[in-house]
């Protein structure tokens, strides 16, 4: 079938990105689904700096490449021996697990190997890919590419949601709340009266500020160089909000330490604001030659944990139902995570406000059938 998408042509142009356009919105042929995968019709996507990464040439990946991995959307056709119904509605979420590996063994300690080496070559899971343009392959991104109006992606990188939850919400919930959420629930797992500091207050930083303040026992402290990103989050919950410096000057340290922005001087602001005997759990993703300067003798000193969660540490299957029913109780109000709603079209232009810090979680919305994207 044909369907449009945003595909990456080159990886690392200049900014702005409006300018240089490295993603153009394209019409490609996608395959129906093989035995074990799924065709679904996408509703919503997300942008984190998971696609940023790609696109500014951080994370070096197979192009042309179909970029998104943050998305929902509604089951149109299955392949042989899956368990969904089509019209359901199902979360992508961007580690595929086979089950089976030793990190699938680690209950989300640890990512799943065959559903690592397939988000590197740019495939699904199998290995097969089901996308192309003017005879030529297109990659698919961390097994979803969700900014298109379709997408066929194995079995096992999507989990089922109520009817009631909206695309949006469920699209979220795929990557900033499973990783933001699942940094303080599963690799801090706090207990009462502990207080939860998050550095880095992007879309997965938010959730994570969300998902401490829904915990409701400890103080929730919020840490960024965005006055306006300092409001949302006392909006969301946190007690106490600082930029860097203000920090650093006022001594404030916590007994959980989450950085989320994904780059070496905030993890060293995280590691310095974590009292004696806490944890800092560093869910970011820098670039891959970054350095940070800590002091063993600290780590030694204070008795100090030091925790990288990748994906939150999530079993997706098992932890989106879990924030699904907070969401549906009113303690994750998830839709404040959206921070704008954007088109397919402006694609270029999200991802210089990504760039920017400016937004918190920009969400394409599609169509409800093939039809003008703009």
């Amino acid at each position: 079938m044909q369907i449009h998408g945003a595909v990456l042509e080159e990886i690392g142009r200049s900014r702005p990105f409006a300018e240089s356009r490295p993603l153009t919105v394209s019409t490609l042929e996608l395959d129906p689904p093989g035995a074990g995968e799924i065709l679904v019709r996408i509703e919503a996507a997300g942008l984190c700096h998971s696609d940023l990464s790609v696109v500014d040439g951080n994370r070096v990946r197979p192009v042309p490449m179909l970029l998104g991995h943050e998305a929902a959307g509604i089951v149109e056709e299955v392949g042989d021996g899956v368990d969904l119904a089509v019209g359901t509605r199902v979360v992508m979420t961007f580690l595929p697990r086979c089950g089976e590996c030793a990190g699938c063994r680690s209950d989300g300690r640890t990512p799943c190997i065959p559903g690592s080496a397939a988000n590197n070559a740019g495939t699904l899971l199998a290995g097969d890919v089901r996308l192309r343009r003017d005879g030529t392959t297109v990659a698919h991104h961390l097994g979803v590419s969700g900014f298109a109006t379709h997408a066929v992606v194995d079995r096992r990188s999507v989990v089922p949601v109520g009817d009631d939850v909206p695309p949006a919400v469920a699209a979220v919930l795929g990557c900033a709340v499973l990783t933001g959420g699942g940094a303080v629930l599963n690799a801090a797992d706090p207990a009462p009266g502990k207080s939860i500091m998050v550095v880095g207050l992007g879309g997965v930083g938010m959730a994570a500020v969300l998902t401490a303040a829904s915990l409701g026992h400890g103080d929730v402290i919020g840490v960024d160089a965005m006055e306006d990103k300092l409001t949302t989050a006392t909006e969301l919950g946190a007690t106490a909000v600082y930029t860097p410096d203000r920090l650093a000057e006022a001594g404030i340290r916590a007994d959980i330490v989450v950085e989320a922005a994904g780059n070496a001087r905030a993890f060293e602001t995280a590691f310095a604001a974590t009292a004696p005997g806490g944890t800092t759990v560093t869910v970011g993703l820098p670039s891959p030659d970054a350095r940070s300067s800590l002091s063993p003798l600290t780590m030694v000193a204070e008795a100090r944990t030091i925790v990288g969660s990748y994906l939150g540490s999530a079993v997706p299957e098992r932890d989106i139902p879990l924030y699904e029913r907070m969401w549906r109780e009113g303690r994750l109000p998830v839709e404040k995570l959206v921070s704008s709603r954007i088109t397919l079209d402006r694609i270029n232009e999200g991802m210089d406000e990504l760039a920017d810090g400016r937004a918190i979680r920009q969400v394409i919305e599609f169509p409800a059938a093939d039809g003008p994207l703009g």
